[in-house]
Order: C-alpha cells, then structure tokens, then sequence
C-alpha cells in the first residue's frame, strides 16, 4: 500500500468487475489480498475507515445477491449461493492449513507466527456466523493452545462467544474447550449461562439431567483442565451461597459433579491428577469416602458407608459448635458444600431411610439434616434433627400401612408447609413415594393430597429428577422403580 497507493482502489474495481469474480481463483485471490489488507490495529481514521470498506468488500464477495449473483450463475453455471459458499470454503481451507502447517512446525521452532495469526483473527471478526468458517477458527484456538503466546483478537474472541450462546455458530468440542482455555470470561459466560438454561427449562426436570449436563461440555472439560473444574466450581459455589434453599442450583452442582468425576475416572492414571488439586479446600480424610460413587460401594455396604461418612462430618462440626475460630466454620462450609456436589450419597440415605430400622435411622437422619441446615445457629441442628425423626416416623406410618391414616398424612402436610424445614421433609417423602412398596395407586392419592402447591411440586420434580439420575448410574436396574419414578413425574406434571 505504501509502494502502490492506488492497489486499493484498483483491487475495489475488480471486486465489482463481473468478469473476475465469476472466475473462481480469481475471487479466491481477491478474498486472499482484501484479508492481508485488513489492518489488526488501526492508527488513526483513514486505517479504520479502510477497515470498513474491506469488511464490505468482504460480504459483497460472498453474498448471495446483487450482480455477483447474476453474474456467477451466468459463467459458472451454478447457483449463487453454491459459488459463493464453496469460494468461501476453499478460502477458508487455504487459510486453516496455513494455521495448521504452522501449529505442526511449532515444537521445531523457537518462533511462531503470532502476527499472522493475530492479523487472520482480526479478518475474521466480521465473518464468525458464517458456518464455513468454523474449521478455521478452530484451527487458531488450537494454535494458541500448542503455542501458548499466540495472540488473538479480542474482538475475535468476543464475537466467537456470542456467536456460540447465542447458537449461530457450531464448533467442535476441541475448539470450544480452546476457547474457555483461553478465555476466563468466555468460561464464565458458559458456565453462567448453561446454569440459566437449567434453571428456566421446564424440560430439565423430567428429562436425564445427566445428559443435558454432559452435552454442556463442562465436565468433560473440567476433567482434562483443573482451572475450568476450580472456575465452574466456584461459580456454582457463589450462586450456592446466596440462595442455598434452591433445590435446582443443587441438583446442578451434585449432577455436575458426579459427570466430572467419571469423566475423570475413565483417564489413564498417568494422565489424571490427584483429587486434591480439583478439591484443594477440603480436609482430605473426606474426598475419598465422599467422591466414591455408590455404584462402586456394595448395596449391602451402603449403611456402613454412610456411617463413616457421617462420623467424619460430625469431627468437623464439632470444631464450629466448641467455638473455635473462624477457620472451623470455613472448614463446615467446605465439608458441607463437598457433600452438595456429593448428594447421591444424602439420596441414598433417604433412600435406605424407607426401609430402615428405627436402631439404623440416627445416623442417616443426621447426615440429611446436616445436608439442609448445616449451620447451627441457635442450637437449630437439634431442632431440625427432632424434624427429621418426627416426619420419618409420620411417613413410615404412611405408606407403609393400608389404609393410610388421614392423622399422618395431615402432620406430613404440616411439615411441608413449614418453611423451617419444607425441603427436608419432601426429600425424604420423595423418596418415600419412590422407594415404598405399596402400590402406585396408593402413592400417586397420597402425592395428590400433599403435594397442593405448584412450587412444591416444582421442587418435588427436582428431587426426583436427581433420583433418576442415580439411578442411570446404579450398577443394575429395577424396571418396578423406574416405572413408579415415571408415573410420579407424570403425575406432578398434569396436575
């Protein structure tokens, strides 16, 4: 441009001569000259203003209107919108094995071509949504992940994010996961918004929460980059803290979690990180009875399990209710939020519970009450725990006697209605609806009659959305119970 000052002017008449751009190198070769012409950083007017006329020059190449459009039917013999979106393509492949051929001589040189890449990024901004353009932006995010000082334009960065959530463009998994390594913000904004999609689809509760968590791409990539796993984590750990009633942001943390660890499982040992690096805040006597899945625990072993958790969450609270200082209500809170994202383990408490003897029950209604109300504000864990003895012996009697008694089933009405321990109370009688024997009839009349409010029912639907869960992951299958499951969702969700 220095030398020849009129290249501009004289590569803008060619993008408009018809007899050009129906030749299919040649257009190719103008797309070439007009992305090398695009200035990455603007100095002053004239170089934005260039900018500009590039980028219309750009969508007036690959547009599917106009004279161009008349024009490539006329010589080329084909529709306009297939010229164009093959000229595009092989623009595209021309570039991404440019990238390519640079990320594969990497490990052989001591330099990159951070320029060039940075200059490619900024060509493409103004081309993100265009589907063929997605090998290519694959291409420079794993660029900047061989070399790791590659630099990309921020502006590329921005409009890939955006193009993403707002579902114009696809990418593959490896390039999405380039991205968040490259971008914290662009974690961020994934990780929030997946957290807002659960929380308003209706669909979420009925359908295999696991899935829909899985098809997010988080755990997969939390368990091959401890940073992604420390930053969703504390996401979910703040949107915990301020409203730590919602079953939903719950049911979130705990099916995330259990996704991460078995993709994290299913790693070759020298390839996997030891567990305290994704769980550096909690005392490590925990993690291993905690993050063992009850899938890999013998049924017969679950109580005994259970009991050892439960004693070891005891020691840490003991700590907070002797008064010490501040670091032992941290450690509570650590202990308490390693048990959300682990509450398979607080389900099947509730789901021994059912069935269980009265000299079995102390220590599961413990850890469930400890689950709802860990703070002892007040002397509450007590109280709450008298809750908890006094609605399992209400639901007992319940379900597990024909006819039901109207007094029981009026007390466990009570409970429920009770915000100082509504939660606790449906989730043991969720479970109760699940896991008792008594037939489907009974417990659809019963779930009618105490289950009356709609925000109730919702969060009644969270729960058992959590139980299917658990149960996709158990080690066998029982067609009784996954029938009874569905035939309740279905009950919840027509009245």
């Amino acid at each position: 441009m220095k030398t020849f000052p009129f290249v501009g002017q004289f590569l803008g008449r060619l993008c408009w001569n018809p007899c050009v751009i129906a030749d299919e190198r040649s257009q190719r070769l103008l797309l070439q000259c007009l992305s090398c012409l695009y200035s990455a950083e603007p100095l002053n007017a004239v170089e934005r203003k260039a900018n500009m006329w590039i980028k219309d020059m750009l969508c007036h190449l690959i547009s599917e209107e106009g004279s161009v459009a008349h024009t490539t039917v006329k010589h080329a013999g084909v529709t306009p919108k297939r010229y164009h979106s093959e000229a595009l393509q092989k623009v595209v492949s021309l570039m991404t094995e440019e990238v390519i051929k640079s990320c594969d001589s990497l490990p052989n040189t001591a330099r990159c071509l951070n320029g060039n890449i940075h200059t490619m990024s900024t060509a493409c901004v103004a081309l993100v949504i265009c589907p063929e353009m997605s090998p290519l932006i694959g291409a420079l995010l794993k660029h900047f992940m061989l070399c790791g000082s590659s630099c990309l334009n921020q502006e590329f960065i921005k409009e890939i994010n955006e193009a993403l959530i707002s579902k114009w463009l696809v990418l593959e998994d490896e390039a999405v996961v380039n991205l968040w390594c490259y971008s914290p913000s662009c974690l961020e904004g994934a990780a929030v918004s997946f957290l807002e999609s659960v929380l308003s689809g209706h669909e979420t509760m009925t359908q295999s929460l696991d899935k829909h968590v899985n098809d997010s791409l988080l755990p997969r990539a939390s368990a091959h980059h401890c940073h992604i796993f420390l930053t969703v984590n504390e996401i979910y750990r703040n949107v915990l803290t301020e409203i730590d009633e919602n079953l939903a942001v719950r049911a979130l943390i705990q099916v995330f979690t259990a996704c991460f660890l078995q993709r994290l499982t299913g790693q070759k040992p020298q390839d996997r990180l030891p567990l305290r690096a994704f769980f550096p805040n909690v005392t490590p006597c925990l993690l291993t009875p905690l993050l063992t899945a009850p899938s890999e625990v013998p049924r017969e072993a679950w109580l005994d399990h259970l009991s050892w958790i439960r004693s070891l969450l005891q020691s840490v609270t003991e700590n907070e209710e002797a008064g010490e200082d501040g670091r032992a209500y941290q450690a509570v809170f650590e202990a308490w939020f390693l048990l959300v994202q682990c509450g398979y383990w607080v389900d099947t408490a509730a789901e021994l519970l059912v069935l269980a003897a009265p000299e079995n029950a102390k220590s599961l209604l413990w850890l469930l009450t400890f689950f709802h109300h860990p703070t002892n504000r007040g002397h509450q864990r007590s109280q709450q725990t008298a809750v908890a003895r006094e609605a399992w012996t209400h639901l007992r009697m319940l379900f597990l006697t024909r006819p039901p008694p109207p007094r029981h089933l009026c007390a466990v009405k009570e409970l429920l209605s009770s915000s100082f321990s509504a939660n606790l109370v449906l989730h043991l009688f969720s479970n109760f609806t699940v896991f008792s024997h008594g037939p489907v009839s009974i417990i659809t009349e019963i779930t009618d009659k105490v289950l009356t409010e709609a925000a109730v029912k919702r969060r009644a639907l969270w729960i058992l959305a959590l139980i299917r869960c658990r149960l996709n992951s158990a080690a066998t299958r029982d067609d009784r119970v996954y029938s009874r499951l569905r035939t309740l969702q279905d009950t919840l969700l027509q009245t």
